[in-house]
């Protein structure tokens, strides 16, 4: 739960976000936005080592985190933690917790639930929180496997900001705002399925300039594009090839990126669903035969950033697929110099290239 003192931390920084032209916020943006540079700092959810790290690429060294390797949910900890977001000077955290049998929980019979999406400030403080740490549920303020969720302050029909969040168990995309009150929501509760308003297993949730929300539909093996009054637009299978769509994201050139997991793979297609790129993440020597990428989002200078998840790495690549980056090394899990365990998730701070802007 919120603490009461920092409450008025998150207000003002609310606050602050309503008032989108201000300079406060231009400055803010503006900061984020110099950061979109080839040696900007690097923010990773390191998902097994129950951590979120910003990592210097030059270095390799961690400069700042949040989450101190527990297992159990808390004021500062993270479990199983599938995504994260810098805004301004605030993380927005997913706590999707991890099922048994999975590295980084210790109960090999129920696994290690978090089921919280929070915002904390650069000293790590929580000022404010959706979801009950630990508690599985589907009702007010409460989430089953949060997988991954965006702040932002430009939602068609409601104005302020607000926190998207898929909402994984519970089959849902839900829109939140700061009182913590769902003010929309695409598929149904509970329910999983391929029908009109479901969804089965959705991993993301993208605003897109269009006002339309873009959805990794996960284990219906599709992206879909549907409009805020709940009408299925467009859907993308890479030509029926998709097989655990983990992310996806639209690109300035109109093409869609997906994370298409299963098949080990980044696979870029255009708006009559034709694969115009991909590339395989299980190739190389000593590779993980199934590392199942989780997460690419493409970088305003045209290279791909990819969480290579069970090859322990995250990578940035060119158009050509040569590797120009790499934190972590390849198959080999750790929480030491240079080492990642499953990360699920890496964003150049300030880059939003393909992703739903904060402000």
């Amino acid at each position: 739960m919120t603490h009461s003192p920092l409450k008025k931390k998150l207000a003002h920084a609310m606050a602050v976000a309503m008032v989108v032209s201000g300079t406060a916020i231009g400055s803010l943006y503006a900061q984020a936005v110099i950061a979109q540079d080839d040696c900007g700092p690097i923010l990773i959810a390191d998902q097994f080592n129950n951590r979120v790290i910003e990592v210097d690429r030059v270095t390799h060294k961690v400069i700042w985190h949040f989450g101190n390797g527990s297992d159990l949910p808390g004021p500062h900890s993270v479990v199983g933690v599938n995504d994260a977001e810098r805004f301004g000077p605030f993380t927005l955290i997913s706590g999707t917790g991890t099922p048994p049998g999975l590295p980084g929980c210790s109960d090999t019979v129920n696994g290690c639930p978090d089921n919280r999406v929070f915002i904390v400030d650069l000293n790590g403080n929580i000022i404010w929180q959706y979801g009950h740490a630990g508690v599985t549920g589907a009702g007010p303020n409460q989430l089953n496997t949060p997988v991954q969720s965006l702040f932002l302050t430009s939602f068609p029909h409601h104005p302020g900001p607000h926190v998207l969040i898929t909402d994984q168990g519970n089959q849902r995309v839900i829109l939140v705002d700061r009182h913590r009150h769902i003010e929309w929501q695409y598929g149904t509760t509970g329910v999983s399925g391929d029908g009109p308003n479901q969804l089965n297993s959705p991993n993301s949730a993208e605003v897109l300039s269009n006002g339309h929300i873009l959805i990794a539909d996960e284990s219906n093996n599709r992206v879909i594009e549907v409009t805020t009054d709940l009408k299925l637009v467009k859907q993308f299978t890479a030509g029926g090839t998709i097989s655990g769509a983990a992310f996806a994201s639209r690109l300035p050139n109109g093409a869609t990126l997906i994370s298409d997991a299963n098949n080990n793979r980044i696979v870029e297609v255009n708006g009559n669903d034709k694969i115009v790129w991909q590339y395989a993440t299980n190739t190389q020597p000593g590779s993980n035969p199934s590392p199942a990428p989780t997460r690419a989002v493409r970088l305003h200078n045209g290279d791909t950033l990819i969480s290579d998840q069970f090859n322990n790495r995250v990578i940035q690549i060119t158009k050509a697929g040569k590797i120009v980056f790499q934190q972590g090394e390849l198959n080999m899990a750790g929480d030491g110099f240079n080492q990642l365990n499953g990360p699920y998730d890496a964003k150049q701070i300030g880059d939003f290239t393909g992703l739903t802007p904060p402000f």
